[in-house]
């Protein structure tokens, strides 16, 4: 007996000693997408939660210790979110005329919130989309889930009805402590209306997150320190110069906050496996389901007590074809995916020949140009800014309905009319012919303009690139007074558009760009198919 005592302790102690891999699995920028179907073509597509679902199944079947956490974007983006939220917020399908959208009922609250019930997330970053439809419907939404959205740098101003965020989670997964910090981007106030904001103020995130992790420090120890930013990188890996840091936070976060043991981020739709920035490993992966992040930690027991991270590796485990959906979420889904399939078929209007926009970032387009007529109109201006943001966008011949133009504009901007002049049109344009030089800019940060005739030159360095700028026939002169028409976050400056940033507004729509679409070629029951031809590539 005197001998197996020491023999079981030593056992014991040989247990307690070995490594711990805790698994963080993350997604971003979901926007929707639960069912794995293209709503432009209506086929199906390698994307959405439901096929995302059975990787993160298949993750926990290997390692029980999971995390599991989104950074945000998440109730707003496909047909099918759009239609849940038009009928939770005004009890009309979002064109008001197609009954055949309505939902039988409230099925059970908004379909991203269920979806991800029934995966059993941890937690949700808050995105600035998730402002969109207003903050009955976020308040809505985030009743539904059941696991805490989260944001340490948004806070409630005075005494108001908003809630406010939890900051952070702490979970314990195979005896180890995982905090997670929520973190937003705080420049929402320039892209979204006052009352959809109500009483939500953003702090620098930076400084948030020091506090947060000494707080953490001092009154959970936990083992491991992950953020979770919806806020996009702000640097440019390949040359080193910062891009939009004010909106993209990611990389000040990992210099300033060396503590932190991993940043998985979203909000700019990009991609990265991983980087390491000192000791923070940085990781995003792709917008809309398209694949799910993954952040192994190894840890091993501290002699005193708590764990020691001693390796952490990443990947990003991308959708296929192959790859299965859920039963159980496909199930969830089917009422929401009717409802938004019956609004697609809702006619528009009628267009005389096919149109496409395949060629619409290299020369000037008839589909480009739908948007930048109701733009124009609506917003009483003389100069519109907008870009392609899916070049795939066919019109065909004949019955036009609601999937085309959804299509064409996906995004829930609102239209605004700002005071600006020739100089600021021409900076514009500059800007948006960064897209030439081969240096990552997404084809959505690149605008086209309607109201003045310009043409770009590519052989010429940046910021010289656009000659030949007219409007009504004669040379743009900088100090020239006009009215321009620009969306929401191009007011903002988001995209590199500083020179819109603090303009005075005259008028703002008050509802989405898409909608105005919908209802201008409705009223007038005819698709134009021809361009303007105002703008053209020379060279």
């Amino acid at each position: 007996m005197r001998r197996v005592i020491p023999i079981l302790l030593w056992a014991a102690g040989v247990l307690a000693a070995q490594p711990v891999t805790v698994t963080l699995l993350a997604t971003t920028d979901l926007h929707g997408n639960l069912v794995p179907v293209d709503y432009v073509t209506g086929e199906p597509v390698a994307r959405g939660l439901a096929k995302i679902a059975t990787l993160i199944r298949q993750v926990r079947a290997g390692n029980a210790n999971t995390v599991l956490i989104d950074c945000g974007d998440t109730i707003q983006g496909t047909p099918l979110e759009g239609v849940y939220q038009a009928i939770a917020r005004t009890g009309a399908d979002p064109v008001g005329h197609n009954p055949a959208a309505k939902l039988a009922g409230d099925p059970g609250g908004d379909p991203m919130m269920r979806a991800m019930n029934l995966l059993g997330y941890d937690a949700m970053t808050v995105g600035n989309h998730e402002y969109n439809a207003g903050l009955a419907n976020l308040a809505k939404a985030r009743q539904d889930a059941k696991f805490p959205w989260i944001s340490a740098n948004t806070i409630v101003a005075g005494r108001a009805a908003e809630r406010a965020f939890a900051g952070y989670i702490v979970k314990t997964v195979g005896g180890v402590k995982v905090a997670v910090i929520g973190i937003t981007t705080p420049v929402i106030p320039m892209w979204e209306r006052a009352e959809n904001l109500g009483a939500y103020r953003f702090l620098p995130p930076v400084e948030v997150v020091r506090t947060v992790v000494a707080k953490l420090r001092r009154e959970e120890r936990p083992d491991v320190i992950v953020v979770a930013a919806h806020s996009g990188l702000g640097r440019n890996l390949q040359t080193g110069a910062p891009e939009e840091p004010a909106e993209n936070v990611v990389y000040q976060l990992a210099e300033q906050a060396p503590e932190l043991d991993a940043i998985v981020f979203g909000h700019s739709h990009a991609q990265l496996e991983g980087r390491l920035v000192g000791k923070v490993l940085l990781v995003q992966p792709k917008n809309g389901g398209a694949s799910l992040a993954r952040i192994d930690f190894t840890l091993e027991r501290r002699p005193a007590g708590g764990w020691t991270v001693v390796g952490k590796n990443s990947r990003l485990i991308p959708v296929t074809a192959q790859t299965a959906t859920a039963p159980d979420l496909m199930e969830m889904a089917k009422p929401y995916e009717e409802a938004a399939q019956n609004y697609l078929k809702t006619p528009v209007a009628t267009s005389a020949r096919e149109l496409s926009a395949a060629r619409g970032r290299e020369e000037d387009t008839a589909v480009v140009d739908l948007v930048q007529r109701v733009q124009l109109f609506y917003a009483k201006a003389d100069v519109s800014f907008t870009a392609l943001f899916n070049p795939e966008v066919r019109i065909p011949r004949g019955q036009v309905t609601v999937r085309q133009i959804a299509a064409l504009y996906p995004y829930d901007n609102e239209l605004l009319t700002i005071e600006g002049t020739g100089k600021m049109v021409k900076d514009a344009l500059e800007n948006a012919a960064r897209y030439f030089s081969g240096n990552g800019m997404p084809g959505f940060n690149y605008d086209m303009a309607e109201g003045v005739e310009y043409e770009i030159d590519r052989s010429r360095p940046e910021g010289d690139r656009i000659v030949n700028l007219r409007w009504r026939g004669k040379p743009l002169l900088p100090e020239q007074p006009l009215r321009i028409a620009i969306n929401n976050y191009r007011a903002g400056g988001s995209g590199g558009y500083t020179m819109f940033r603090g303009a005075k507004v005259v008028w703002r729509s008050g509802e989405d760009i898409r909608e105005m679409v919908i209802r201008y070629y409705t009223e007038r029951k005819s698709i134009p198919g021809e361009a303007s031809g105002n703008w053209r590539i020379v060279k």
